[in-house]
C-alpha cells in the first residue's frame, strides 16, 4: 500500500504521516544520554522508503543533535525528495540579529541550503512578544525572499485567544498545534483547528498519540478499541483520528521504537479515516481514560532540565504507568529505589517548570503528591 499524501500550497505532496524527530532512540556514552545513530537511522531509512518525506525537529532537540542526525541519515536521499521542518527556538532571542544568527547555525547543522518549512517555536504570549520585540516574522520573510526558507510557521502552546492574535498579526503558510481525542475538549483542540480552518491555514498535528498515553490507555478503554478492531493497535485509533480532519497537512509522530514506525507507516499507508461508529467508541473509550487520575505529561521533556536535578518527565511517566494498571502499591514500592537526587523532594518551588510547560501542568503540586503518597505506606 503507498503512503497518503496530502496537497500544501504549490501543489506539493506531504506524506500525511511525518517523522518528529524529538524521541530518537537513546544509549549511553560516556555517561551522557546519546542519540542511538545505528537505530535511529533505521527509522528514518524504513519511514523514507515507505513513503515519509516530512522531518521534523528543533534547535532544542537532543541537545542540538537532532538536526545533527537527520542531516547525516538524510544525506543519502536527493534533497528535494524530501521535506525539512525545523524551528526557531524564540527563548533565546536576545537582540534582532539573533534570528539569523541561530537560523544559520541551524543551517549548518542540517547541512542544507533551504529549510523547507520553518517555525517560530512555542507561541505563546511571551514567545509571541519576543517575536514582536525583534520583528522576527521580518527576519524570517527576508530570508524567505533570499531562498532560505519554503514556507513561515509556528507552533504553538497558548489559548484560542492567543492563537487568534497570531492568525491576525502575520501571514502564516501553516501552524502546528497538538491535537489529538483526548485534548479535543480538555485542551479546545478543536477550537485551535477551527480558528486555523477559517484562516485557511494548514494544520500540523504534534502529540497526536499524547507522547504515548493514548498507545495504552486503561483496560476497559483498551477493550472497547480492540473489540472493533482487534488486528490494529490503540495508537493507530489515535493516528487515525488525527489524520482524517480535512485541514491537517501531516500527522507528526516522535517516534522511539521501530514497531511504532511500521505500525504508524501502516496505518497512513492503508489510511481509513474514522467513521461516525467509530468516533463514538473513541469518546467512549476517551471518557474512560478521563476517570483516571493521570497527570498528563506528554513527556517532551521541555521542564528539563530542572535545576535540583528532579527528573520530573521520568517521575510522571512512572506514576502514569502503574495508575494505568491500577497498582498504585508497585508505585509505591519502586518509587523509593529511584536515585535520591532525582526525586521529587529535591524541588525548590523555583516554578521554572511550569514556566515552559506545554500542559500547564502544575509540576511542583504533583511532585507534592507523589511524595506524600509515598509516605502513605
Amino acid at each position: 500500500m503507498k503512503m497518503i499524501t496530502s496537497k500544501f500550497k504549490d501543489s506539493l505532496d506531504i506524506s500525511l504521516l511525518g517523522f518528529g524527530a524529538m524521541r530518537l532512540p537513546q544509549i549511553k556514552k560516556d555517561g551522557k544520554d546519546v542519540i542511538d545513530y545505528e537505530k535511529a537511522r533505521e527509522f528514518i531509512e524504513y519511514a523514507y522508503e515507505n513513503g515519509v518525506n516530512y522531518f521534523d525537529t528543533a534547535y532544542v532537540y537532543h541537545g542540538g543533535f537532532s538536526e545533527v542526525f537527520l542531516r547525516d541519515a538524510l544525506k543519502k536521499y536527493p534533497r528535494e525528495s524530501y521535506y525539512i521542518a525545523d524551528k526557531l527556538p524564540m527563548w533565546d532571542l536576545k537582540c534582532e540579529e539573533d534570528t539569523e544568527r541561530l537560523f544559520n547555525i541551524q543551517l549548518e547543522r542540517l547541512g542544507t541550503e533551504y529549510i523547507d518549512f520553518y517555525l517560530m517555536h512555542s507561541l505563546g504570549r511571551y514567545n509571541f512578544d519576543q517575536a514582536l520585540k525583534y520583528n522576527v516574522y521580518e527576519t524570517l520573510k527576508k530570508l524567505q525572499s533570499q531562498g532560505k526558507i519554503k514556507y513561515i510557521g509556528f507552533s504553538f502552546h497558548d489559548n484560542t485567544d492567543m492563537l487568534t492574535e497570531i492568525v491576525n498579526t502575520y501571514e502564516w503558510d501553516f501552524a502546528q498545534i497538538q491535537l489529538n481525542y483526548l485534548d479535543w475538549e480538555t485542551q479546545n483542540a478543536k477550537g485551535q483547528y477551527e480558528i486555523l480552518t477559517e484562516k485557511g491555514i494548514p494544520a500540523i498535528i504534534m502529540e497526536p498519540v499524547r507522547g504515548g498515553a493514548l498507545a495504552n490507555l486503561c483496560e476497559g478503554a483498551n477493550e472497547i478499541l480492540k473489540g472493533a478492531r482487534p488486528d490494529k493497535s490503540i495508537a493507530s485509533w489515535a493516528i487515525r483520528y488525527a489524520a482524517s480532519l480535512p485541514n491537517v497537512m501531516t500527522v507528526l509522530s516522535g517516534m522511539s521504537d521501530i514497531t511504532q514506525v511500521t505500525d504508524n507507516v501502516a496505518t497512513i499507508s492503508g489510511f481509513e479515516p474514522v467513521t461516525d461508529e467509530e468516533m463514538e467508541l473513541i469518546q467512549k473509550a476517551a471518557d474512560l481514560y478521563r476517570k483516571r487520575d493521570n497527570i498528563p505529561c506528554t513527556g517532551c521533556a521541555y521542564c528539563m532540565p530542572c535545576p535540583a536535578g528532579v527528573d520530573i518527565p521520568r517521575l510522571f511517566k512512572m506514576y502514569n504507568d502503574y495508575s494505568m494498571n491500577l497498582n498504585m502499591n508497585g508505585f509505591k514500592n519502586e518509587y523509593p529505589k529511584l536515585d535520591d537526587n532525582i526525586k521529587g523532594y529535591n524541588c525548590i518551588k523555583c516554578g521554572a517548570c511550569e514556566d515552559l510547560c506545554p500542559q500547564s501542568i502544575e509540576i511542583r503540586a504533583k511532585l507534592d503528591f507523589l511524595e506524600d503518597l509515598c509516605r502513605k505506606q
